[in-house]
């Protein structure tokens, strides 16, 4: 990591000189994160605000090389890489344009990743189509002031067509030549840039996934790389297994290989009853995130809901949620489960076969060193002093199950067992577009969603308390990505910027959390879904106009 970025660890995590920080431990720098995080943040940065951004919404963020990069894309097909200027003392947060890619996509991008072990970056956009970009010459360049254009014929090394419909996320594998996306088309695909097809003439490779209905959002943990979630235009969200060994299978889930198909749905995520007053005639799941420090949490963010928790490692078995008087839902308890004849019965946490554990533990291993650990909450409580949070948000739900959306799919699953919720995240609006959810800290420690009304909501994961309300974008926040290694946070949405938050100790200027009983409240009731962002942001008031581009 370059000495720009060393120096701001050191100003933001501690009282550590550049070359301590080289000598402190893995669980050092993580108790030194999460400690910063639990810390105010604040807006500390608005990269583009001097026309050296994008023209269009921000859909896309990813911080790679281990962070030293920031990439950025979004409706005017261009993906920018943002980088700090050690040479610029006037500002604190000195980030600057070193290069923009004018990738060829025709439509929207809305994702950007960089392939492992690579230069080439990833992108995906409505135009149904993949981009392979080599930024390796960008990479190599000095941060300055003066951003570099890279036109589509000097970095362009491949374009994918096999899907027919908007492709909307990326996930990477640890390979600079595998990687998944999923699409409007229903299928989730693996790509291998070792292996040359012609998409025209149908010899693409067989999706990993077909449904028959829209499928918006994907996710993996590396821990587990041979699981993933994928979700849509359906009730639920679809736990699928890559192993089609039938031992795995068998021990693991207590289920058989499908025959004919390259992966097995195992699980599906759902709600286990309606929240009162929300429509059941269009469910839809707009983001889902796998945690990387522990490969099986899921969370599932619900358009005019809000965003669910789940493991898939709980029993599967109904909760009630009626007349619940909390916004989050109790933990699953462990309670034996009959699969049916010939099927294994799994108990609790031995829901998840002892392979998959072995295999955690030992990435966590080598990750940390033996005997790390990461700081539990009564530790980081007893460093920081006590933090004011607002209490949970009172729901009450329908009587009536869930709605059976999601047509023949939900035929085609029914016979797949249903993990419900261990908590629920209210506060949020999740209506007007298409909202990504994510974890944030060192050990995945907060919960972060945007919302339909320019702020970004952060939730204690453990506690299920609102930590935060910050204001990110003058309409709609969509995009929230926390720093590998520093407590920074970029924020995207209908803005042509991109905003940067971090820890701050002085007035906090974009801090909602004084507003937060007014706000929750605006957000839970109907009319904002009926009205949009717009009205919202009137009705609460906000520093800026709304005025998407």
């Amino acid at each position: 990591m370059h000495d720009t970025l060393t120096t701001l660890e050191a100003l933001r995590s501690g009282p550590y000189s550049p070359s301590q920080l080289h000598n402190i431990s893995a669980r050092q720098k993580t108790r030194l994160l999460s400690a910063s995080l639990h810390q105010p943040l604040d807006r500390v940065a608005v990269l583009g605000e001097d026309h050296t951004g994008h023209t269009g919404c921000v859909n896309a963020l990813s911080w790679v090389k281990d962070g030293e990069f920031l990439v950025s894309g979004g409706d005017d097909t261009t993906i920018r890489l943002w980088r700090l200027d050690s040479s610029d003392t006037s500002r604190e947060y000195p980030f600057v344009c070193n290069g923009v890619v004018r990738t060829g996509h025709r439509g929207n991008i809305f994702n950007a990743q960089l392939l492992p072990h690579s230069a080439r970056i990833t992108t995906v956009a409505r135009d149904g189509q993949g981009g392979i970009s080599d930024v390796g010459d960008c990479f190599r360049q000095p941060a300055s002031s003066k951003e570099t254009l890279y036109t589509t014929r000097s970095t362009s090394l491949r374009i994918l067509r096999c899907h027919k419909d908007a492709v909307k996320r990326i996930v990477t594998e640890d390979s600079p030549d595998l990687f998944l996306t999923v699409s409007e088309d229903g299928t989730v695909r693996q790509h291998d840039l070792r292996a040359h097809h012609t998409c025209v003439d149908g010899s693409c490779p067989t999706p990993l996934v077909e449904m028959n209905h829209e499928l918006s959002t994907l996710a993996l943990s590396p821990l587990t790389p041979y699981q993933f979630v994928v979700a849509g235009s359906s009730e639920h969200g679809y736990l699928f297994d890559r192993r089609q060994s039938k031992k795995h299978l068998r021990a693991a889930w207590g289920m058989s290989p499908d025959e004919g198909s390259l992966t097995t749905c195992v699980r599906r995520f759902g709600r286990p009853l309606r929240p009162a007053g929300h429509s059941a005639s269009f469910p839809h799941i707009t983001g889902a995130r796998m945690a990387s420090t522990n490969g099986h949490e899921v969370l599932l963010s619900y358009s005019a809901d809000a965003v669910y928790l789940y493991s898939t490692m709980d029993d599967v078995h109904d909760i009630s949620m009626a007349k619940s008087p909390h916004s989050v839902l109790p933990s699953n308890p462990s309670t034996e489960t009959d699969y049916g004849e010939g099927s294994s019965r799994t108990t609790g946490s031995s829901i998840s076969n002892t392979l998959m554990e072995q295999d955690i533990e030992r990435f966590l291993e080598a990750e940390r060193g033996e005997g790390d650990e990461a700081m539990n909450s009564e530790e980081l409580q007893g460093l920081l002093g006590d933090n004011t949070s607002m209490p949970d948000l009172e729901e009450t739900y329908d009587e009536e199950g869930s709605a059976d959306e999601g047509g023949d799919d939900e035929v085609s699953f029914a016979h797949v067992p249903v993990v419900h919720p261990r908590a629920r995240y209210a506060g949020a609006c999740n209506v007007e577009t298409v909202k990504d959810v994510n974890f944030l800290g060192p050990q995945d420690e907060y919960v972060v969603s945007g919302s339909d009304d320019g702020h970004w909501f952060m939730w204690n994961k453990n506690s299920h308390r609102l930590h935060d309300i910050l204001e990110g974008d003058s309409c709609v926040v969509n995009v929230i990505e926390g720093h590998p290694s520093l407590p920074l946070v970029a924020v995207s949405g209908i803005d042509t910027t991109v905003k940067i938050f971090a820890p701050h100790h002085g007035v906090r200027r974009f801090s909602r959390m004084h507003m937060a009983e007014r706000i929750t409240q605006r957000n839970a009731e109907p009319a904002a879904a009926a009205f949009g962002p717009l009205s919202v942001r009137m009705a609460i008031g906000s520093s800026d106009g709304c005025n998407p581009q």
